[in-house]
């Protein structure tokens, strides 16, 4: 075998082509391998270059009318450069060999570092065989196979229509649908060298009733990866449904008295309180910044016995299943709390560096201008033992959130979540509605009050921002009995 002589830098020409950017391959492997070694021989101890294409629209109408449609393409890379645990990330649209040489020097130069003299050799870096996740499950096919635009128009004008049918006292109907797809390579030093294909779709409802002094905003909205029909496969009937009697309920609904009750949460989006109250606490940003409670628990019962919760890429068609993370890690499992006892945290390689967790698979990023963080993917409660008759049989008065609307939540955990849709509960009975509840406590509390899961689990779409932007997750739960919790109301 003959080994070829390393480069000199003065051999490397800014004019040397890069392949086409709208084909992201193995013929990429000639260009990183020379802009990896570059690096490397300026001094820096790890670069990762991320390339993405992307093709993008949302269509929303709005009672009988299209009132938008708004597409999106573009194209960029970025480059991150680590000197020990510091890291910098510098963005372009340039993909030719002088874009991404550019970037990537002045990615050295904020880190005290530059490239190296004409003289000096530069060993290119060797990468991995291409990791082709499309090539793996056939997704070059994807995007031709999803709606057409007048396809998108003629379903939700369709789902509109049956809204108006199916709901009373309407004062608004919207349904909105948006395709996302997006192409993406990443070369790192280490010899990562991968490519992935995402498609992710979600399309919704947000009905608004009004009768009198009477008011009630219900919103549904599904999601899903990797189904290029997951529009024209939309079941907006049964939804429709779903979205006017629960409208319905609440138009008339009483409000409710503030207080501390015992609660049972709904499954599906019932969810996003743990993402947001515990699940943002496990992530190594978090620990990094020294602003979870959980920094030093690993090992240790932060919640109740009955609770087990897992973040995972994996679950067929969710809407944060990943096959790899925008740092080219193949997906898993990763048990976050077993049977109350903190197991694992949500990590990066940035994370990792810094704290001594391993890597999870979770580094991920809104597009290329973002470097990559920590974030969670599919996340949820684990099913449990306990019967739906269990939970409510166990409750004397208390309130049932079926619905669960928007909130916010603190750095440390402190979280108030409106509630759309809640019933008393009265004996172990559903009995009247109720509007106007917001669940307020914190992560450490209400961890501990979670005593009862039923078997149900339900996963929901979902969005999360955060510092690489906002990303699609799984939020989700069974079914659950929290013994108590603060409710503002009247």
């Amino acid at each position: 075998m003959v080994v070829a002589p390393p480069m000199l830098t003065s051999t490397i020409s800014n004019s040397e082509a890069a392949p086409a950017k709208t084909n992201f391959g193995a013929d990429w492997e000639k260009t990183f391998s020379t802009l990896l070694g570059l690096g490397r021989a300026a001094g820096a101890d790890f670069i990762e270059f991320f390339l993405e294409r992307v093709n993008y629209i949302n269509c929303l109408a709005e009672d009988d009318a299209i009132t938008s449609i708004a597409p999106r393409i573009s194209t960029g890379a970025g480059v991150r450069v680590f000197v020990g645990q510091a890291d910098c990330y510098v963005s372009t649209n340039d993909l030719t060999f002088k874009g991404l040489k550019l970037a990537l020097e002045k990615a050295l130069s904020i880190m005290g570092l530059q490239l190296p003299a004409p003289s000096a050799f530069v060993p290119e870096v060797y990468l991995e065989p291409l990791r082709d996740y499309v090539a793996l499950r056939g997704k070059d096919a994807w995007l031709d196979g999803c709606s057409s635009m007048a396809e998108m128009g003629d379903v939700l004008l369709a789902a509109n229509g049956q809204l108006n049918k199916t709901a009373s006292h309407v004062q608004a109907r919207r349904a909105a649908y948006f395709r996302d797809w997006q192409e993406v390579l990443v070369a790192a030093s280490d010899g990562t060298f991968a490519r992935d294909m995402r498609l992710t779709q979600s399309v919704g409802y947000n009905l608004l009733c009004a009768d009198g002094d009477h008011r009630s905003s219900i919103n549904k909205r599904v999601g899903s990866t990797g189904e290029p029909g997951f529009l024209r496969n939309w079941a907006y009937s049964n939804d429709a449904e779903e979205v006017a009697d629960s409208a319905g309920k609440m138009l008339y609904a009483g409000f409710v008295e503030s207080g501390s009750y015992p609660v049972i949460m709904a499954n599906e989006f019932g969810g996003v309180i743990f993402h947001e109250a515990c699940g943002h606490l496990l992530e190594t940003t978090q620990i990094e910044r020294k602003t979870t409670p959980f920094l030093e628990k690993k090992g240790e019962k932060i919640a109740h016995e009955n609770l087990t919760a897992w973040d995972e890429g994996i679950s067929p068609n969710a809407f944060g299943t990943i096959d790899m993370d925008d740092e080219g890690m193949p997906a898993q499992r990763t048990l976050l709390i077993e049977n109350g006892i903190l197991k694992n945290f949500i990590s990066d390689r940035a994370g990792s560096m810094r704290t001594g967790h391993p890597r999870t698979g979770s580094g991920r990023r809104q597009g290329y201008s973002f470097a990559p963080a920590s974030r969670m993917r599919n996340t949820y409660i684990a099913p449990g033992e306990f019967s739906m008759d269990d939970l409510f049989g166990s409750i004397d008065k208390g309130l049932y959130c079926k619905k669960m609307g928007g909130g916010s939540v603190g750095p440390t955990g402190e979280f108030n979540f409106a509630v759309d849709e809640a019933y008393l509960i009265e004996n172990g009975k559903i009995t009247k509605p109720q509007k106007g509840a917001t669940l307020i406590g914190t992560a450490t509390d209400i961890m501990d009050k979670i005593s009862m899961c039923s078997k149900d689990l339900g996963l929901a779409a979902g969005f999360c921002g955060s510092v690489s932007g906002s990303i699609y997750v799984t939020v989700g739960q069974p079914h659950l009995k929290v013994d108590g919790i603060t409710v503002g109301g009247r």
